[in-house]
């Protein structure tokens, strides 16, 4: 199967204010971490939006005190993986300092795979579970909307001389992929 890149977006972490709570950083957050979780590169909305959403202390402030509200240390992430990432404190990648691209991958099929030679990809896979199915599935989701924004794009835009075509191969492959995922979900839940 040919790799597909992780991610396209870094986070970049911008904000330079200080709060008292780690938790008043969390809209700073969401906007650098672009809506996603930084380990699973999953957004949000999957998972019931910013509400939902978590923050990981990259060095648990168990451990680590005084990086309780330092916001380079914070990290956007989905509740799943924060809760089995705990206070753990193993080899992990800071997904704002590391391309994760560098150290993961996804099949075509939409799941997370470590790369052999990343010790740390290969701890991060296992301790965060980030081979489950949900990871997967929402890949093929946010997959399907990209493409149903590309058509809703390309029906908006009269003036493309190739607009009938262009909209029926578009129609076409959207309507297969969604064929298709769907009797993969009947059968795989």
């Amino acid at each position: 199967m040919a790799a597909i890149k992780f991610r396209e977006n870094k986070p970049v972490r911008t904000c330079t204010k200080t709060y008292a709570s780690y938790r008043s950083f969390k809209k700073y957050l969401a906007e650098d971490f672009n809506s996603k979780c930084g380990y699973t590169d999953c957004r949000d909305f999957w998972f019931g939006g910013k509400n939902t959403f978590h923050i990981d202390h990259f060095k648990p402030f168990s451990k680590n005190p005084a990086l309780e509200t330092d916001y380079s240390n914070l990290v956007y992430c989905c509740s799943y993986v924060n809760i089995l990432k705990s206070d753990d404190e193993g080899h992990y990648l800071d997904p704002c300092d590391i391309d994760f691209n560098v150290h993961f991958e996804r099949d075509t099929d939409g799941s997370i795979v470590a790369k052999p030679n990343s010790k740390e990809a290969n701890y991060m896979f296992g301790k965060l579970k980030l081979g489950l199915a949900r990871y997967r599935i929402i890949w093929k989701l946010d997959e399907i909307l990209n493409r149903l924004e590309k058509l809703r794009v390309a029906i908006h835009n009269p003036k493309n001389i190739k607009i009938k075509n262009d909209l029926r191969i578009i129609h076409s492959e959207l309507a297969e992929e969604f064929t298709i995922y769907l009797g993969y979900l009947k059968t795989n839940q």
